[in-house]
């Protein structure tokens, strides 16, 4: 009891400190904390929701958006990172998005297809690649499909002054896979992510959908005639440990990290980011969405 009323003592004293001096301690702390200082009580919730504990929480540059990308005008800055959060906003190039992590307030990016470099995928070779409508939910209209192709190459930049400073990031493509795609199994393509000197690769499987059923995928076909494969390949082969594999995202999109990479402090440079596979087996039924630039989560720790 003597224990409980001293805590409850020392929070009333707290709350009489000036709003001021809440706000800047509140503002060294992160988003997600400041929102639960809120709930304390009206004196807390007065300085967690304050333009000057917000402000450090947004970037201190934002490239140049889209005209009306943030009409109406968010009242307070509080609104704005939330907006921010919840709705990636266009850039005024029309081929990035932008939007912040709402537990660091780090800026992320999406590269759309259009922003890509997809080789033999540029307009002038419609029989290896097409822009298709995207199938939605989708940030952009267009999607990159691949018809057929041996030689996929993806590749993707941003300058990293367009990132956040001190932060770890990760890039990941986003992608679906066509009804009756092949060869997005196996030979297993390689990313890679390289910022000055660093460069962080990965081998990736691109497609492991209906591995539960066997009659799918023995009977696979490419839909070319005229590009036929001279033998067939093991489909349900189990890919091994180092092979990364897609993950399902909220949007109904799928998604692979394709390595990840420091952005440090005064860090001047670009970001490169690359998908290849270059075998003589048949790529056919990726769709493209584009490439996502966003901080790398840690993974928690499993409690015993």
């Amino acid at each position: 009891m003597e224990a409980a009323a001293a805590q409850s003592g020392c929070a009333c004293e707290i709350t009489r400190l000036p709003e001021e001096l809440l706000s800047a301690s509140i503002a060294r702390a992160a988003p997600r904390d400041a929102c639960r200082a809120a709930a304390v009580s009206p004196a807390f919730r007065a300085a967690a929701d304050s333009d000057a504990v917000w402000a450090r929480f947004l970037p201190r540059e934002v490239p140049p958006l889209a005209d009306g990308e943030l009409s109406p005008a968010p009242p307070c800055k509080k609104a704005l990172f939330m907006r921010l959060c919840d709705s990636p906003v266009l850039l005024a190039d029309g081929l990035t998005s932008m939007w912040l992590d709402r537990e660091t307030g780090a800026k992320c990016y999406m590269l759309s297809a259009r922003a890509l470099c997809i080789i033999w995928g540029r307009g002038d070779t419609p029989q290896y690649w097409r822009w298709i409508p995207s199938p939605v939910p989708a940030r952009f209209s267009e999607a990159a499909e691949l018809l057929q192709v041996w030689w996929l190459e993806i590749r993707g930049k941003i300058d990293s002054k367009m990132l956040s400073p001190n932060s770890t990031y990760a890039a990941y493509i986003v992608f679906k896979v066509a009804p009756g795609a092949y060869g997005l199994d196996s030979p297993y393509p390689e990313t890679s992510v390289s910022l000055g000197g660093s460069k962080s690769t990965c081998h990736v499987c691109l497609d492991v959908s209906d591995r539960d059923d066997e009659d799918s995928w023995l009977t696979l076909r490419p839909r070319s005639r005229r590009l036929r494969p001279s033998s067939r390949r093991s489909y349900l082969e189990i890919p091994p440990p180092h092979v990364l594999l897609p993950q399902e995202r909220a949007d109904g999109w799928m998604e692979l990290e394709m390595g990840e990479f420091q952005n440090d402090e005064g860090e001047d440079g670009e970001v490169s980011i690359s998908l290849m596979e270059t075998s003589t087996t048949i790529k056919i039924g990726l769709v493209v969405q584009g490439i996502e630039i966003r901080p790398k989560k840690k993974k928690r720790a499993l409690s015993l």
